[in-house]
């Protein structure tokens, strides 16, 4: 029998860090409610997926769009998998507004259709790298590429990495409207 007061027990904080390291992980940038709702966007996307692998791809993404607000002119790109998690965030409109507002910029995604020439080999690696330099550990298994994919999801665009394309985060300006508040 439970004593009356002893509280019940409840899951980490988010601001622990999953990858055991003594910083905050990017699940730390949402609320648990917030990157729980997240994270039913993407389970409502791919029926079937497992909910501990909807939290992987959502926390991939925070790490992803984190890299990007930090690193903006640099072209990288997210696989397919993270992508999936970065539409969901982007669904969430106030959320993910909040979230760059407080990452110090917006992180604009500019879909385009799978096209496995134009993934640069190289953008991997780098956007990679670019999450451990902004502090993360990224996932190996979310991060494999257009033709080694370990996880099926429904996103279905693409980025262009190699120069003269529109990245995510559009590093080069083509194909995007004035920002209404310049």
């Amino acid at each position: 029998m439970a004593c009356k007061n002893q509280p019940e027990p409840v899951p980490p904080p988010c601001s622990v860090n999953p990858d055991g390291g003594g910083s905050p992980g990017a699940r730390a940038l949402l609320s648990d409610a917030a990157f729980n709702g997240v994270m039913h966007a993407v389970l409502d996307n791919n029926p079937g997926m497992q909910p501990s692998m909807a939290g992987r791809i959502v926390t991939e993404a925070l790490k992803f769009v984190h890299a990007a607000s930090l690193f903006p002119t640099v072209r990288i790109a997210p696989t397919r998998e993270v992508d999936e998690g970065w539409h969901a965030l982007i669904l969430h409109t106030h959320l993910y507004a909040t979230l760059c507002g407080r990452l110090g910029r917006a992180v604009h995604h500019y879909p385009e259709r799978p096209d496995a020439s134009r993934h640069g080999p190289n953008v991997l690696t780098r956007t990679m790298a670019l999450i451990e330099q902004a502090g993360h550990t990224p996932d190996a298994d979310l991060w494999t590429g257009p033709k080694k994919s370990n996880v099926t999801v429904t996103a279905k665009c693409s980025h262009t990495p190699m120069p003269g394309g529109c990245g995510p985060i559009n590093p080069g300006g083509c194909a995007s409207l004035p920002d209404p508040g310049e």
